[in-house]
């Protein structure tokens, strides 16, 4: 039960219908008696600044979780920004430190690995296709490049969102090899849709079929998106014989992470004893 000393942490987005963390985080505070509460924020964009500003103030909210389409906006509003959130201009976990500042990190590309490793994927000297260069994808390209990614092409449908991207990973990360999207999948070793493609109202396929025709058994295919788990995409890779990750696989993770970060959640060390 919700009382007066029930510790409340949030996730913000619009829409947010689709999101798994509440699911997440309060089995794993009900498993363990915590007397937390996860709870789901639909917010408009222009509204996210004077949430935040409410946030400082609020003593029984430790932090929240950020999800599409409040990544970049989050990122301007917040007191300080972990190095890497700095350089994706992007976070997705905020947390209220003891004197009212807020402080935010990007996780995303933390918990794509993460989730990618449990398959048995290492990045190291593989080449992939990332499409969708937003938040969400910028944090997964980021992460894949420091997991020493020998080639990574990326693909928006924004073009200027594309080439920011471009630029900033050419920058850090000199000895990868970048490209646009290719004329076949052939050479791929992972395919990830880093984009809101296959929800509800959005483009059912992150690329184009006679492109997806291409894809061989060999590549690992990735999805971001939650709901539905099995995306159109993830349905067409798993017909071609390919091994799929789910966008729950990611979110859940990276739970932990998030739930450190922003202090709902016990150390490892601490949660074991």
């Amino acid at each position: 039960m919700v009382s007066g000393s029930t510790q409340v942490v949030a996730v913000i987005g619009h829409p947010i219908a689709q999101v798994k963390s509440p699911d997440n985080f309060n089995r794993y505070f009900a498993e363990r008696q915590i007397d937390s509460v996860m709870i789901p924020v639909d917010i408009a964009p222009e509204a996210v600044a004077g949430y935040l500003q409410a946030l400082r103030g609020m003593h029984n909210m430790s932090g929240v979780l950020v999800t599409v389409p409040h990544k970049q906006r989050a990122a301007g509003l917040v007191d300080s920004l972990t190095p890497r959130a700095q350089h994706l201009g992007a976070v997705n976990v905020i947390r209220r430190l003891s004197d009212g500042r807020l402080q935010g990190d990007m996780l995303d590309g933390t918990g794509f690995l993460m989730a990618a490793r449990a398959h048995g994927w290492q990045a190291a000297g593989r080449r992939a296709l990332l499409c969708g260069c937003g938040g969400v994808g910028s944090a997964i390209a980021w992460a894949l490049c420091e997991a020493g990614i020998a080639g990574l092409a990326l693909y928006d449908a924004q073009p200027d969102m594309q080439r920011r991207l471009h630029d900033r990973l050419a920058q850090h990360f000199p000895a990868v090899q970048l490209g646009g999207l290719p004329q076949t999948l052939a050479g791929v070793d992972l395919l990830v849709n880093g984009s809101p493609a296959g929800m509800t109202g959005f483009d059912a396929l992150p690329l184009p079929e006679a492109l997806l025709g291409t894809l061989n058994a060999g590549t690992h295919v990735a999805d971001v998106v939650t709901a539905p788990v099995m995306t159109p995409l993830l349905e067409y890779a798993r017909g071609r014989g390919c091994a799929v990750q789910t966008g729950p696989e990611m979110a859940l993770a990276q739970m932990t992470l998030m739930g450190e970060f922003i202090g709902a959640m016990p150390p490892p060390s601490e949660d074991a004893a």
